[in-house]
């Protein structure tokens, strides 16, 4: 991401505005995560240190996030030191991506105490790190230890030292002349990747925005005045998004440009970083539950469908059951004609085919006799198989409906909590439950089930349109909630034929018949929501609530309905 050396500047120069503020609070919502309560003025702040390797920032925030139950130790050991005193000074070198927070206060003796936090966004090495007036490591959040003299160990009661890096200080230039000989020689083609790669903190989608802004005429000179201009006056700019193609995906990114006219916010630029990461985050968070969902259901999936392929060959199998069946009754019913001797084959006349000789291969192990009840006892097997093994297809085809249409649901949910209620279905399922409890564990989704305040837990999409309320529930049990309890018996139910999506409820008062328009409304809703949202003459079956009917046992979201038309939508 673009946290870079002058995004770690800028937003470092505005948090000096908080000097002088106390630290009331200190939680770790996560592994990765610290967030200290400021008290100043009248207001509360949340400073917001993340050192994920992906994520890793410093920042106010004012998006609330759930801590544990039990605070980790490095949160218990800041509060310890923390909670109490107040920020002193807020501190970058260059463009380090390095920030020290100066804390000062009083302890139990009245006597001064000087603490440092030193936050270092360094990617997968970033770390928060606690020591002392005299640069003692009291703690960090991670334990760095190293036995070659060249990297640093980061572990308790040793001295911190800084990280060091063979790139070129920024603010060491002395001209443009020092820029363009610490730069070398390079080109247009090559001087995004020359300027990154020679100095400190300027990642390459700020250069690049920058270069790429660019008129034709401007020189090498001209891109040095402009990264000079927006070092100098960090206070003047903002944050533009901007749009990266990256393994043919387009991915959203931030970098600094000149410009803050219209900000009235002293801390404008702390919380565009603040809203960009946790958006971000709550997409990532979002599509990680739903891809572990998904892939566990598909793998589910999958083993149905072998499980289908080995019942139909067992199917196919039991076709050839009525030829064993005739083989022992003309064996048996010919046994005074056949020799009492072991044989290869036997050739009868097959009175169920006008009397046409047929042969009959034997076992030569034994007699014809043996042979016929062998041929009865494979009948009677294959007969008993063709009828356990068809009600195992009929159960089959059912479980494979429905994991299809969990599928569906995962594909169409859009938040966190779709997700944690789909989950919440599927852990009831007794053929899922044991492969996803360990899934459940690792996902930490929380249940959330119906209750009987729908206001609480019952949230379907609404529509409203030419005056009628529509809702489309957003999976199983809501939908089962939503057309066999919500639902009034006069409201009208729609659903795609034979393919999987929501079910959509209009709600009618009674003795009221809906128009043929709001119907097809309705049909294009049950039709934007399935599986056939993007085909076209798709068929939507609809009926009143009363004809709806859920058969016993029947999985969630599976119903039976009768008095049905069909609307087809373009």
């Amino acid at each position: 991401m673009a946290f870079d050396g002058i995004t770690t500047k800028a937003v470092a120069g505005e948090l000096q505005v908080l000097a002088g503020a106390r630290i009331d609070k200190v939680f770790q919502p996560n592994k990765n995560e610290v967030i200290l309560g400021l008290y100043i003025n009248g207001a509360n702040y949340a400073l917001d240190i993340c050192i994920d390797s992906g994520n890793y920032r410093i920042n106010l925030t004012t998006h609330s996030k759930s801590n544990p139950q039990v605070a980790p130790n490095f949160c218990m050991l800041l509060r310890k030191h923390l909670i109490g005193l107040k920020l002193k000074n807020v501190v970058t070198f260059g463009l380090e991506r390095l920030v020290i927070l100066d804390i000062e206060g009083f302890d139990e003796f009245e006597d001064v105490v000087s603490k440092k936090l030193i936050v270092e966004l360094m990617g997968k090495h970033s770390n928060i790190i606690l020591v002392d007036e005299t640069n003692i490591i009291v703690d960090s959040l991670r334990h760095i230890k190293s036995d070659d003299e060249l990297n640093r160990s980061i572990l308790p009661h040793i001295k911190y030292q800084f990280p060091t890096t063979t790139k070129q200080d920024f603010f060491d230039l002395k001209d443009f002349e020092d820029f363009k000989n610490k730069l070398g020689e390079t080109s247009k083609d090559t001087l995004i990747t020359s300027i990154c790669e020679t100095f400190n903190g300027l990642s390459n989608i700020f250069v690049e925005n920058l270069v790429n802004d660019f008129e034709q005429n401007e020189s090498t000179k001209d891109v040095y005045s402009k990264i000079n201009k927006i070092i100098e006056n960090t206070a003047n700019t903002h944050f533009k998004i901007v749009e990266k193609n990256v393994r043919n995906k387009i991915k959203k990114d931030y970098c600094l440009v000149i410009g803050n006219d219209n900000e009235t916010s002293p801390f404008h630029l702390n919380f565009f970083i603040d809203d960009f990461y946790y958006n971000k985050e709550t997409n990532d968070n979002f599509k990680a539950y739903r891809d572990t969902t998904l892939k566990l259901i598909l793998g589910i999936l999958k083993k149905y469908n072998t499980r289908l392929l080995n019942i139909d060959a067992k199917l196919k199998e039991c076709e050839n059951m009525d030829v064993y069946r005739v083989y022992g009754e003309l064996i048996t019913a010919n046994l005074y004609r056949i020799e009492n001797i072991n044989l290869d084959f036997v050739e009868l006349e097959n009175y169920y085919d006008n009397n046409n000789l047929i042969k009959i291969q034997l076992d030569k192990k034994y007699l014809p006799s043996v042979n016929a009840k062998r041929f009865y006892k494979k009948y009677n097997k294959l007969k008993n198989t063709l009828e356990i093994v068809g009600i195992q297809k009929q159960e089959t085809i059912k479980e494979l409906d429905y994991l299809e249409s969990i599928v569906y649901e995962l594909e169409a949910a859009t938040t966190v909590e779709e997700v944690a209620q789909i989950f919440d279905e599927i852990s009831e399922n007794v053929m899922i439950k044991d492969t996803i409890s360990k899934t459940q564990k690792k996902s930490k989704i929380k249940k959330s089930k119906l209750t009987k305040n729908k206001e609480v837990a019952f949230n379907p999409i609404k529509y409203t349109i030419d005056g009628y309320t529509i809702l489309v529930g957003r999976n199983n049990k809501e939908n089962d909630y939503l057309s066999l309890k919500f639902a009034n018996k006069s409201d009208y139910w729609f659903h795609t034929k034979d393919i999987h999506g929501s079910h959509v409820i209009l709600k009618t008062p009674t003795g009221l018949i809906p128009t043929e328009n709001i119907l097809y409304k309705c049909a294009e809703l049950a039709s934007k929501h399935s599986k056939a949202k993007n085909s076209s003459n798709v068929p939507v079956d609809y009926c009143q609530v009363k004809y709806v009917k859920k058969p016993s046992g029947a999985k969630p979201g599976m119903v039976i309905y009768t008095n049905n038309k069909t609307i087809f939508v373009k």
